[in-house]
């Protein structure tokens, strides 16, 4: 077929092509009138942005207002795991190492572990998080992703193979397993972004295996860079990271989707794997790199960080679909729970504060305060909301793992190996509880139609 011929189908399928997407996009249109109609809560929240309840869990509390004469109002926020406020119990393992590891105690067990069963439980974590040189060779180091999401997707989908058996949903076999994906989670993503570099950038590749002696925070630093060095401080900012990601309500979209996909009786690496596919999403767990790249794009509209004006200017424009990704969103601004603060955005932002001073990256740290003093009152006139803006915990994540050094590619699966903790404990939850397939209903607002014969189809 010559090159002219070529050229001439290539167009006539790209047409018929674009009139398949006119036609879906047709088809797939639905009159948004009928969402009230029919009193559909849409995203499953209510109309005034809350979400609508589907289930029970003693896991974690997420509290955003306080009653005054039986009216909701606006509070600071608070965050309980298995029934312990947050901020306490960072303030308890402030001197300690291995916080992460025991807020996954808490979730998965109920209670904190006293000194002994945290060396027990940390004990049984450690001997589970090596992986074996051929899983590397034939599994992390081929057909690399440049999205390492997908890459953990892959490889924890691939673990079902090395598991002898992987389809038993008993609890003791539940939990064994995502003890191992806890384990295994920091070197999958780290290997990931090492693999992806070397075959797709031609850096050196260098692998260094999990040190029996570090936490999981410290391994990830001394995994993740050429020298293996961190300092103190770096380690304890990102185990604090670590567990104000690790849990978040029922609701959130990667840990809903776990309960969605366990109540079907589906394995654990299925569950996982369904959860970081949520969690890869812009909406969900990709926000803190939306941020990074809002403040790289300020930065070079407004070189001045100190100039209010031009900043309030550059946040109006955002609202406006007029700079950056023209999405009129400024990222990190607003949660969908949380109203005058919210409680892990507080906590980070103080490390945050610190890391900065120990980096010499004062000058942008008070840039960020700036952005989120300015861009509360900015969105608040702008939409006409009457209830306060915050900053969520993604406004300063970003910032902080830029000052350790973390690739932009590893952000999101920094959020997974914190938040696979809470999926496990929702997971057994779940289980525990064996309770019904979860199938809620749609309103079939469509036309029932007469089927008509092929050859009288030509209209």
């Amino acid at each position: 077929m010559s090159n002219v011929s070529m050229m001439e189908l290539s167009k006539e399928l790209d047409e018929q092509f674009d009139r398949l997407v006119k036609e879906c996009m047709i088809s797939g249109a639905i009159n948004l009138d009928l969402y009230t109609e029919y009193d559909v809560k849409r995203g499953l929240r209510d109309s005034d942005g809350k979400g609508v309840l589907t289930g029970l869990t003693e896991i974690s509390d997420v509290c955003s207002y306080k009653l005054v004469d039986g009216r909701k109002m606006p509070a600071d926020g608070e965050l309980y795991l298995q029934g312990y406020n947050v901020e306490e119990l960072i303030k308890g393992f402030e001197n300690r190492r291995y916080g992460f590891e025991e807020i996954t105690y808490l979730l998965l067990f109920g209670e904190l572990p006293d000194s002994k069963q945290l060396r027990s439980f940390v004990r049984i974590v450690k001997s589970l998080q090596e992986l074996s040189g051929q899983f590397v060779r034939d599994v992390i180091m081929k057909a690399t992703s440049p999205n390492l999401m997908n890459a953990l997707q892959r490889c924890i989908l691939t673990l079902y193979c090395y598991d002898l058996d992987p389809d038993d949903v008993s609890v003791p076999n539940v939990l064994r397993q995502s003890l191992q994906l806890i384990a295994k989670m920091p070197q999958i993503a780290v290997y990931s972004y090492h693999a992806y570099r070397h075959f797709h950038f031609d850096e050196t590749l260098v692998i260094r295996l999990p040190d029996k002696e570090m936490s999981i925070a410290e391994n990830i630093l001394q995994m993740l860079r050429p020298d293996g060095k961190f300092t103190e401080l770096e380690a304890k900012v990102l185990d604090v990271a670590l567990v104000l990601h690790a849990e978040h309500g029922g609701g959130n979209n990667s840990t809903f989707t776990n309960h969605v996909v366990t109540s079907s009786g589906t394995d654990t690496y299925s569950a996982t794997a369904a959860s970081i596919a949520s969690l890869k999403g812009p909406r969900h767990g990709g926000a803190n790199l939306k941020v990074q790249q809002m403040f790289e794009d300020l930065k070079k509209n407004c070189p001045d960080y100190e100039d209010e004006k031009a900043i309030a200017g550059y946040l109006e424009a955002l609202l406006d679909r007029k700079v950056f990704d023209k999405a009129g969103l400024i990222y990190g601004m607003g949660h969908a729970v949380y109203t005058e603060s919210d409680p892990r955005e507080i906590i980070l932002k103080k490390y945050a504060r610190r890391l900065s001073e120990e980096k010499g990256f004062q000058r942008e740290f008070e840039l960020y305060g700036r952005v989120e003093r300015l861009a509360g009152e900015i969105i608040a006139r702008k939409r006409r909301l009457f209830k306060p803006i915050c900053a969520n915990v993604d406004f300063y994540s970003g910032f902080v793992y830029s000052m350790l050094g973390i690739p932009v590619e590893l952000f999101t699966p920094i959020f997974a190996i914190a938040r696979i903790s809470g999926w496990s404990a929702h997971r057994l939850e779940e289980v525990v509880n064996n309770g019904k397939i979860i199938r809620p209903a749609y309103k079939f607002v469509g036309v029932h139609k007469k089927y008509c014969e092929l050859d009288k189809r030509d209209w």
